[in-house]
């Protein structure tokens, strides 16, 4: 499953961060989401930055797992979240789905990681939504959430769960 998610979920954009932005922004212009949400800390900067505001950023400080300076808008609201490397804890759902409740600007702020946070976005937020997030050593990915994406992560999770399960019953 770890090799599944290597691969972008979504279009891929490979090159220059602002030149990518550019590119994503005019794609946002022509769609028009229901919703955006980023994850990531590269990203969302770079977005933020260059003028395209999400109604929700996921960060955690970190890039490359390397501390960097806090950056997040003072007029958003402010939603705290716990998640483990390699899973998606109950807590990050929480907030995820909190932050797509309010239908305001918010940054969900990840103590640990938010790597996997594109996932339960795509189950939680509404169809026509569209998500941003970072490729490592590559570029940014395009999500559209379409039926096609909410089945593909109802698989993905139902088979995440089966081998957490099969890890249990081994593990005794």
């Amino acid at each position: 499953m770890r090799d599944e998610l290597k691969k972008p979920l979504g279009s891929l954009f490979e090159g220059e961060p602002d030149i990518n932005v550019q590119r994503i922004s005019e794609m946002l212009g022509l769609d028009e989401p229901t919703m955006l949400a980023s994850v990531g800390d590269f990203v969302s900067r770079h977005l933020i930055e260059k003028g395209v505001d999400p109604n929700i950023i996921v960060i955690d400080f970190r890039i490359m797992r390397r501390d960097v300076e806090p950056h997040s808008p003072a007029d958003r609201l402010t939603i705290p979240a716990k998640n483990r490397r390699g899973t998606i804890d109950v807590s990050l759902w929480k907030a995820l789905r909190k932050a797509i409740m309010l239908k305001r600007k918010t940054s969900v702020i990840v103590e640990g990681e938010e790597d996997l946070a594109v996932i339960p976005l795509i189950e939680l937020m509404p169809l026509g939504s569209m998500i941003i997030y970072g490729q490592p050593n590559q570029g940014m990915v395009l999500v559209h959430v379409n039926e096609e994406m909410k089945r593909w992560v109802e698989r993905f999770l139902k088979r995440m769960e089966e081998a957490q399960d099969e890890d249990r019953i081994k593990n005794g």
